[in-house]
């Protein structure tokens, strides 16, 4: 029954299941050997490779696979009743060989000891502590920007383009790493996706390609939300698989760079995220909060949410649930929620530094 070799390769995924959750049940044994070792060198070299090219390498391999998987199956689908299990050998063998790949290449980044513990943060907060910081948030960025566009009432609009951002982007990692020596990015590989306007119906702004170690960013997205996007893909680069880690590095690394467009887009998304849980907690004094929010800070709002409006559509619900799946497979508690865990962090970490 072994003997085949696609067999024995199909049926590996079943070990290498049970040695991913064995192993990833030790997050120090991970940030140790995998993020801190291993990943330092296969990240760094996948960058190298195809960090240079002017174009996203991932997206044309996603879509010549996608190609060969639709080809394959109309010529093979004659298989599935009268050679079924050679059939299935194939489709699972190939799904073993993407499962080792995503696993080495990026994927056991999601069992690394959480953010909040290596830097030293409580995880839990109190309604009080939100509030609060998120007072001193609404405080300092009316007063970024205010700095940027001397009326209240008027939106910041980005002095970049979006290619531009994509270069000044890394720069707020450059600061960083002065303090944090483990958030050195180099090389560089971070480009607009070649899938855009798919991705825009799907509702997601960027993703990293674990197979080639480039970020993708959303090149139809609003150019107010391009910093913090691009520095949350870069946070995938840099080991950060969680996505509230992502946001939360994201957020300081837009709010640690030089330029004061950046300061602000970064401010204005830990303000968002901190705001929204205040109304998850008291609506009314969300109502409150908001309205000492400057106007032209909630017309960047209101721009973001009027672009995600126009590309709503039915099939969305769809990917959302399927990425749901993938991130609670991937030992993130809350699924697609997990994005807004990114709170706890903020509320410990600003309410000493603002």
């Amino acid at each position: 029954m072994f003997k085949d070799k696609k067999t024995l390769i199909a049926f590996s995924i079943i070990p290498q299941f049970l040695l991913i959750k064995l192993v990833g049940s030790n997050h120090e044994l991970i940030e140790t050997y995998y993020t801190n070792g291993l990943y330092q060198y296969t990240s760094k070299i996948l960058r190298y490779v195809f960090g240079w090219l002017p174009f996203s390498f991932g997206d044309i391999f996603y879509a010549l696979a996608i190609i060969y998987m639709i080809r394959w199956l109309i010529i093979n689908r004659k298989r599935f009743t009268k050679d079924k299990r050679g059939w299935l050998a194939e489709v699972f063998s190939f799904i073993a060989v993407i499962y080792f790949s995503f696993h080495v290449f990026w994927g056991m980044n999601y069992y690394r000891i959480p953010l909040n513990e290596s830097l030293g943060l409580a995880k839990e907060y109190t309604t009080e502590q939100l509030i609060d910081v998120t007072k001193r948030l609404i405080v300092k960025t009316n007063a970024i920007h205010l700095k940027i566009t001397n009326n209240d009432s008027v939106k910041v609009v980005m002095p970049f383009t979006k290619e531009d951002i994509l270069k000044i982007a890394p720069e707020g990692y450059n600061t960083l790493e002065k303090t944090y020596p483990h958030l050195k990015y180099k090389p560089v590989s971070i480009k607009k996706s070649l899938f855009s306007l798919p991705l825009t119906y799907m509702g997601f702004s960027g993703y990293l390609n674990p197979l080639t170690n480039e970020a993708q960013v959303d090149a139809l997205i609003p150019v107010y939300k391009f910093p913090t996007t691009t520095c949350h893909e870069i946070a995938h680069q840099l080991g950060y698989a969680a996505e509230n880690e992502a946001n939360f590095m994201g957020c300081l690394a837009a709010i640690h760079n030089e330029d004061i467009h950046f300061v602000y887009s970064g401010y204005a998304f830990a303000l968002r995220h901190c705001v929204n849980e205040v109304y998850n907690r008291d609506p009314e004094l969300f109502k409150i909060l908001v309205e000492s929010i400057n106007k032209g800070v909630r017309k960047n709002y209101k721009e973001v949410r009027d672009f995600w409006d126009q590309y709503k559509n039915p099939t969305e619900p769809i990917f959302k649930t399927t990425y749901n799946a993938y991130l609670e497979a991937n030992d993130q508690e809350g699924g697609i929620e997990s994005y807004n865990y990114v709170v706890d962090l903020m509320v410990h970490y600003f309410e000493d530094k603002i």
